[in-house]
């Protein structure tokens, strides 16, 4: 596991931090895009740069990354991403601000640069095999009417695959014609499903999947094979973050939380091995 310490003595400062940046995206040698040639390219001082040995070509290794244009130091932005995967339940703008004495606005705006990255850095490969399908409502706890249906709360869909990764989806409802499209789109045609009850995946076999159902309803969690109690523990383990990490996340910005969770589910919870994908993937 990196640790703190080894984390700081790996990237001391900025410059060991751009020097990584430059050799993961560009090579030991690289060639100039303007003349063609390959070699060593050197740093220059002044500006976060590096400057091609034949004609003084530069090339931004920061271009196209969460950091291009930010004024905050590159330590600080690893650091976060440092944070961010060496935690179980994610890291609060709050915290950022403590940390790495920046603004609050500063802090909340790098929290949600490296949850887009990690969606990026993720991706949403196919779904085979067996798959558990389920749905949940995210938000707080109003009076009135529970579970589906209820006001003021968000729909999000997932899709999960046993010993494989999750997708997951922030929908308007939980119509078949609203659900369908995202299975059919993501997860391949033979492939064993698992939901409960709902009506919307009463046509998936006819989509040509094996679908198979529990009735939770009748208080039944198990029939053979088919269950999705893989899919509702990682419901658990975000709804639990949300209440105590950051206690309400907004529609809008549920997406980035859920591909944060999303990545760290995928990668099985292994920070070197999370850090490693969040900086090759700059």
């Amino acid at each position: 596991m990196i640790t703190t310490l080894k984390f700081l003595k790996r990237f001391p400062d900025d410059d060991t931090g751009l020097d990584y940046l430059m050799k993961a995206r560009f090579c030991e040698t690289t060639k100039c895009p303007k003349r063609g040639k390959t070699g060593r390219f050197a740093r220059i001082k002044k500006i976060p740069a590096y400057s091609c040995p034949w004609c003084g070509h530069h090339i931004h290794p920061m271009a196209g990354t969460p950091f291009e244009k930010s004024r905050t130091s590159l330590q600080k932005w690893f650091y976060v991403m440092h944070l961010f995967t060496t935690t179980r339940h994610g890291v609060p703008a709050k915290e950022l601000q403590r940390q790495l004495g920046v603004t609050y606005k500063t802090a909340w705006r790098m929290g949600h640069e490296i949850r887009k990255h990690m969606g990026k850095a993720d991706g949403d490969d196919s779904l085979d095999g067996h798959v558990e399908i389920d749905e949940t409502m995210v938000g707080g706890k109003r009076p009135g009417k529970r579970g589906r249906g209820a006001t003021g709360k968000t729909v999000v869909f997932g899709m999960l695959e046993r010993a494989g990764d999750i997708i997951t989806r922030v929908v308007p409802n939980v119509r078949a014609k609203t659900l369908t499209p995202h299975i059919a789109e993501n997860v391949t045609k033979g492939t064993t499903i698992s939901t409960d009850e709902l009506t919307s995946y009463r046509g998936l076999s006819k989509l040509g999947y094996k679908h198979g159902a529990v009735n939770h309803s009748a208080d039944k969690w198990v029939n053979g094979i088919h269950h999705t109690n893989s899919i509702e523990g990682f419901w658990s383990r975000i709804k639990n973050s949300i209440r105590g990490t950051h206690i309400h996340v907004s529609k809008k910005h549920l997406p980035k939380y859920l591909a944060e969770f999303e990545f760290r589910y995928n990668l099985r919870y292994a920070p070197e091995t999370m850090m490693l994908r969040l900086l090759r993937a700059l």
